[in-house]
């Protein structure tokens, strides 16, 4: 059973639910024409939201087109991610967008970053000029100072260690851009009343706050995190996250005074803060719309009671996709506790899961960790499918990804769509064979069951895992 995108269900109302959330995850997946101004928009335009009566939905902008909507001048759907070949251009930026956001030109050149995508420099940086108007040398200069920002608002670190640790080749450097785009000296900043600053612990650890919409049920999502936790790597101890990163760990808490967790990490994780805070964001799924998530969940009469239990209960994604990826398979018709042991022998004998490194693996050597010899070939077949880039996991077509994901060997619906769950994270998954899901819902066939989940579009991920804790 492939999954079908928002856009091709039944329910209209799904739809709206997706808009009304201004979720981006849909961004590209659907598109809302305003009958009442005749103008088409995506997902996330912040023009105010129009009322349901007023709304038809597209697949694609040359859907909403042909009906003879126009398009919107705020959020512009000529820019929104698809799965056409003219959409590459734009696949193309956000790849970039994200190789930058992980600080790949703090150490490279804007060249390098584009041979990197295999693409000319002068390609690239014509595709983000057209697609979100700076070069990628500009983007990687906001995205420096924006972590500057934030390392002096929530750190006691020296302002040279600020400027080195978010990206700046001098201090020189660092001020000069500082003053151009806030009108003050870093220095001024720190001397300012810093009321949301967080003090970080004493010695070289720093804490960095990261908010989100409330409520987020902290403890089923540590504990499920903790069953899952990756052996040698990740643990939950008192409803603390602990990640080892390479030598390092940081530690991953709710903040009692706010809507935020905090993020404990050493000196030396300094120069990758603003890498691990989107990867503990996606961790942790920071950027869910929890009240619309439990408006439509809670009009059904068998999640209602769950969500009123659990609110604000998020789907837990991954520090890393393929590490995410690598315990679906191992998590294959087996118990969490045996999969959780295979995952641990699994980083004993080569580290974390790479999919450059398990590419690269004689089946023989899985089968000595314990795996079958279906298993291994499925893990090393995933391995070299996502090296070679044949399989991409990035949140960016998680309806491709699936379809790739099932086609290769020993990769079904249930691993593909939970994949999808974790390491996409794609609120709209439904692993629609999950014995779990059956089980709660009273239901044995991926028919029915699937059915019965029309009405909880397109936040379908979202009652999994409601369903998993009942």
């Amino acid at each position: 059973m492939g999954m079908s995108s928002v856009a091709e269900t039944e329910s209209d109302e799904a739809r709206y639910q997706a808009i009304r959330a201004r979720d981006p995850r849909f961004d590209g997946v659907i598109f809302v024409g305003v009958t009442t101004t005749g103008v088409y928009c995506r997902p996330i335009c912040p023009a105010r939201t129009p009322a349901r009566t007023r709304c038809r939905f597209f697949r694609s902008a040359a859907e909403a087109e042909r009906e003879g909507f126009r398009a919107c001048f705020r959020c512009r759907p000529e820019l929104a991610p698809g799965t056409a070949p003219v959409d590459a251009s734009v696949r193309l930026g956000r790849l970039a967008v994200q190789q930058i956001e992980h600080g790949f030109m703090n150490e490279a050149r804007a060249p390098e970053l584009a041979s990197a995508l295999g693409v000319s420099d002068r390609h690239l940086r014509r595709v983000l000029m057209r697609e979100l108007g700076v070069t990628p040398v500009g983007l990687a200069q906001t995205r420096r100072l924006a972590i500057a920002k934030q390392l002096l608002h929530d750190t006691p670190l020296p302002l040279t260690q600020v400027a080195f640790a978010s990206g700046f080749s001098s201090v020189r450097r660092f001020n000069a851009a500082f003053l151009e785009r806030f009108g003050c000296a870093p220095s001024a900043l720190r001397r300012a009343p810093a009321t949301t600053a967080i003090a970080s612990r004493p010695g070289d650890r720093l804490t960095l706050r990261l908010d989100y919409r409330p409520p987020l049920a902290w403890e089923p999502l540590s504990a499920f995190l903790g069953a899952r936790a990756l052996p040698g790597l990740e643990r939950v101890e008192h409803g603390v996250y602990h990640r080892l990163i390479g030598e390092a760990a940081i530690e991953v808490a709710p903040d009692p005074r706010r809507s935020a967790l905090r993020v404990t990490l050493p000196g030396s994780l300094a120069p990758r803060v603003a890498e691990i805070a989107q990867r503990v964001r996606r961790l942790f799924d920071l950027d869910a719309h929890p009240d619309a998530v439990s408006e439509r969940l809670g009009a059904d009469p068998r999640l209602a009671p769950l969500v009123a239990r659990h609110p604000g209960l998020r789907v837990p994604g991954s520090f890393d996709p393929f590490e995410a990826a690598v315990r679906a398979v191992l998590g294959q018709q087996v118990s969490v506790r045996a999969a959780t042991t295979l995952a641990g022998r699994l980083v004993a004998a080569f580290g974390a899961p790479r999919a450059e490194v398990l590419a690269r693996c004689e089946d023989t050597a899985l089968r000595a960790l314990g795996l079958t010899g279906a298993r291994a070939h499925t893990l090393i077949a995933l391995a070299r499918a996502v090296d070679r880039g044949a399989v991409s996991l990035a949140p960016l077509d998680p309806e491709r990804a699936i379809a790739r994901l099932q086609a290769l060997p020993g990769i079904g619906p249930w691993t593909a769509n939970y994949i999808a769950m974790r390491a996409m994270g794609w609120p709209d998954a439904f692993p629609a064979e999950d014995l779990g899901v059956k089980k709660a819902l009273g239901l044995q066939t991926a028919r029915a069951i699937t059915a019965r989940a029309e009405a909880w579009r397109p936040w379908r991920a979202y009652a999994v895992m409601y369903l998993w804790h009942a």
